[in-house]
Parts: C-alpha cells; structure tokens; sequence
C-alpha cells in the first residue's frame, strides 16, 4: 500500500482507552493509559504529542509501525479520535488494536478477541460507532465487578485502585504490552491463546 512507505507511516494503530486529566489518573477506566505509558516506557519514548484529538507517538512494536494513543477526547467520545488516525493512516479496522478495561473480568485477568460487542463500555461503543464495525482487534484489562449491585457504575470505574488491587493492576499492565507485543509479531491466535486466562 503506497500510504505506508512515507516517512512516519504506520500499519497498526493501538489505541489506548482512558480519560485525560489528573483527577482520572490510576483509575479503572484509565487501564488503558497505563498500558500505553508502559510500552512508552519500554522504549523511552514518552506519548504526548498532540495529533488525532490524543497523545500520540509512533512506536516500533514487534518490527511493526505502530501509532500508539491515547484518545483526550474522553472515554465517551473516543472514536473521534480513532476515526481521524485511521483515515490518515489509512489502516484497515483489523489494524486497530483497542485497550480498555472491562468491569465483567476479574481484577487483572486478560480477554483478547478479535472482533465483538461493545459489551456495555461506552468507550468501544463510540469506537465501532465511528469505524461502521465491531470487527476490530481488543485487549480488555479486567478491573473487577463494582461491589453491589447498587453502586454507581460510573463511580466504580472512576475509582482508584488500593492495595492487593493495585498489585494486580500492575502486573496486568505489564502483561497486557507483553499481549500487544505478541500479537503484533505472532498474530492475534497466538495472542489468545498466550494471554487469556
């Protein structure tokens, strides 16, 4: 494809779901963001250029071009974002990885699939809103179920991990850029088949 030779082209987006600002910071909603500081951080490569409506940067991931993002257009409205990058980049919905977190896993625990609903998160659901598909690639970090059934949902995601939570939010961050790393160089299969559990 003549799009992706130019200088600073990529043949992947990942997309990194979370809301901007201090205030959302380690939050549930924001498992997104911290994996995307992660793969930042693997290769000393901060993400905070501005572009797409999200801090971006381009990462090799696995050999691949990847433009790595985190969408400042909060959760709701993330698909802005992505369908921006896809249209410039050109990149096919099979190309666009999406990160998120997911209330229906336990804290810590890793879903990758390859296509799907939006299973309630309005995130996703914005995402297959401006793309026309839900026929795109996620990594989805379980953040655990909200405590009771009477607990706000939005006050649930929009809070902070503590403790044995925290520990388990960590090293899911790690495993989730370990997923992202494998699927980019081996395929989503093997991704499924390494990182659900």
């Amino acid at each position: 494809m003549v799009f992706q030779k130019k200088a600073g082209g990529a043949s992947w987006i990942v997309v990194c779901l979370g809301n901007p600002g201090d205030q959302y910071e380690n939050t549930r909603h924001n498992v997104g963001f911290m994996v995307a500081d992660e793969l930042a951080e693997r290769q000393n490569a901060p993400i905070q250029k501005l572009k797409f409506k999200a801090l971006t940067n381009i990462l090799t991931i696995s050999g691949e071009k990847v433009l790595v993002m985190k969408p400042v257009t909060y959760m709701n409205l993330s698909g802005e974002a992505v369908r921006q990058a896809v249209d410039f980049y050109k990149i096919p919905a099979d190309h666009v990885l999406v990160v998120s977190d997911d209330t229906a896993l336990a804290v810590g625990r890793l879903r990758i699939r390859g296509k799907g609903s939006a299973g309630g998160h309005n995130g996703l659901k914005n995402i297959i809103l401006h793309l026309g598909t839900d026929q795109f690639p996620r990594v989805r970090v379980g953040v655990g179920e909200k405590p009771h059934p009477d607990y706000d949902m939005a006050d649930w995601v929009l809070g902070k991990f503590q403790g044995e939570d925290k520990k388990a939010i960590d090293a899911a961050v790690g495993r989730a850029a370990d997923a992202i790393e494998c699927i980019l160089r081996d395929g989503l299969d093997k991704g499924m088949n390494r990182f659900n559990g």
